[in-house]
């Protein structure tokens, strides 16, 4: 292994080899790595986490380990979630006495069942998901080790799911919405309902809570105030969890402390655990592992001398760059809704597969000599070790502490689908703004391009593509990410093909993985 190392680095030039700052970086990224997961292994001690199932629902229940019967609380996740999200609230729960029961909707996570409905039937949709939540409360009273009294905790898409579940259904104790958006609600159904929202989450979340809340009483709305009468049902609160958006929300303790202080005061349980912080340590992990790919990517040979890539200058490049932008969002918007059972992921794709062969066909038009887009064996090798460390080395702690990120069954025949989709913007975008004489910014300007074009096609159809606003700040921590790693291979190979077929193949792999399977 060393011997091999070394004729790599020999053929290297000097500034590119491995150095001291590399070896410190690798030993300083693996100790954090080690010590994050350590924290996070942590925050389960003292409880049991078994797996279940109810009908095609695969669930994890979390739980003292103390013997005794105990109230249930069910843990919905959101839109392209699953029950990984939703540990944070499962974890705090159990360690306060409760049984936490998180599950995966019908096309979502590791459930095999398609979403009914999909895009164009929101009727039907809303029936999955009520079915859903039904046959899970349906296990939770079941169980031989709670006491009967069950609970509904829900985020975003879900908060609507347990709020209408808790309205047509009384003996549902309390119920915790947050980041709710809520079809219908009453003033006195459904019982005892608390409203968590982030505070850096969009003004209409904000007065959504304000108004739920408001049910309850003739004045303002102030957050942390219980409004109505908890013996009679009718109690209401707004809780505020500082610094925190749609999904930091999830990790913020105000959020888990809020949840919990209100169901204990439903449910009074026995457990007095604490409420574990597992955000800093998950962003410890993957700062880590991220930081460890820089030394990693100094072992990569040098596979262009001089450097490969088109290396426009301005005047030329950005032609190329808006005008995709402007056409695809229009050549797209007349196309039928459900290309593929992936929902959104579908278009997303197909966003990106037009919009790539269109900078493709502006860069033949300018005449850029494409012949280095064909792969050698060697620009192989080093996409699939580039692509081992994007998809396994971040995939997997994504998939065991923050949401499904494996794809199974149907999922695994969507991949190569989105695939043809996402390979060639990442083709033509790391060939049109690397090279030799590449401009300043211009890695940076083509994703902002590409935002532009999504939000663009999300104002032109505002119904079918409204859940890609809550996508879009994750496609842009996905740009941050591996747009650092791109620039890391590209330091080290003087080539721009190993980390776009490296990147296309993990965005793939994340659509695959995450966005609903839905019933066509």
């Amino acid at each position: 292994m060393h011997g091999a190392v070394a004729t790599i680095l020999r053929g290297r030039p000097a500034a590119s080899r491995l150095t001291v700052w590399h070896g410190l970086v690798a030993v300083a990224a693996l100790v954090c790595i080690a010590m994050a997961v350590w924290q996070l292994q942590a925050a389960t001690d003292g409880l049991a986490i078994e797996a279940g199932q109810a009908g095609s629902i695969p669930l994890t229940i979390f739980r003292p380990l103390a013997a005794g019967r105990a109230p249930v609380v069910v843990i919905a996740h959101g839109f392209a979630g699953s029950r990984q999200l939703m540990q944070p609230f499962a974890i705090t729960l159990a360690h306060a006495g409760y049984i936490a029961v998180t599950f995966d909707f019908p096309g979502h996570g590791r459930n095999p069942t398609r979403l009914a409905g999909g895009i164009t039937d929101d009727k039907a949709a809303a029936a999955c998901l009520l079915d859903a939540i039904d046959q899970v409360v349906a296990y939770a009273r079941a169980r031989p080790d709670g006491d009967g009294r069950i609970a509904l905790l829900g985020h975003s898409m879900a908060s609507d799911t347990v709020v209408q579940y808790g309205r047509t259904h009384p003996d549902i104790a309390a119920t915790v919405a947050v980041s709710a958006f809520v079809r219908g609600v009453d003033a006195d159904r459904p019982r005892n309902l608390l409203v968590i929202v982030g505070a850096l989450e969009p003004d209409f979340l904000h007065r959504e809570g304000a108004r739920i809340v408001g049910m309850a009483t003739a004045g303002p709305v102030l957050p942390g105030v219980t409004y109505g009468n908890p013996q009679a049902g009718t109690a209401r609160r707004l809780a505020y969890a500082g610094d925190a958006e749609h999904v930091g929300v999830l990790y913020s303790h105000a959020s888990l402390q809020a949840a919990r202080d209100w169901l204990d005061a439903n449910f009074a349980p026995a457990g007095d655990g604490p409420v574990p912080s597992r955000g800093p340590w998950l962003a410890l992990l993957f700062s880590a592992l991220v930081a460890l790919a820089w030394p990693l990517a100094a072992l990569l040979p040098v596979l262009a001398e001089p450097p490969a890539g088109a290396g426009l200058p301005w005047r030329r490049l950005w032609p190329v760059l808006l005008l995709p932008a402007i056409a695809t969002p229009l050549l797209l918007r007349p196309l039928p809704p459900d290309l593929l059972p992936l929902l959104l992921g579908d278009y997303l794709a197909l966003h990106l597969g037009v919009y790539g062969l269109l900078m493709l066909a502006g860069l033949a038009w300018l005449r850029v000599p494409l012949a280095g887009l064909r792969p050698s064996g060697p620009v192989l090798a080093v996409a699939c070790a580039i692509a081992a460390w994007g998809v396994l080395g971040i995939g997997l702690p994504i998939d065991a502490y923050f949401t499904a990120f494996i794809p199974t069954g149907e999922r695994l025949l969507m991949l190569p689908l989105v695939l043809a989709g996402t390979l060639p913007w990442f083709v033509a975008d790391e060939w049109l703004t690397r090279g030799a004489a590449m401009p300043r910014g211009a890695y940076v300007a083509s994703k902002l391009f590409l935002l532009v074009s999504l939000a663009l096609a999300i104002g032109l159809n505002l119904h079918r593509l409204f859940f890609l606003i809550i996508i879009l700040p994750v496609i842009v921590v996905f740009f941050i990410v591996y747009g650092v790693f791109s620039t890391w291979s590209w330091r080290a190979t003087r080539h721009p093909l190993p980390a776009a077929l490296a990147n296309a193949l993990s965005l793939a792999w994340a659509i695959a993985a995450t966005f609903p399977m839905v019933a066509l």
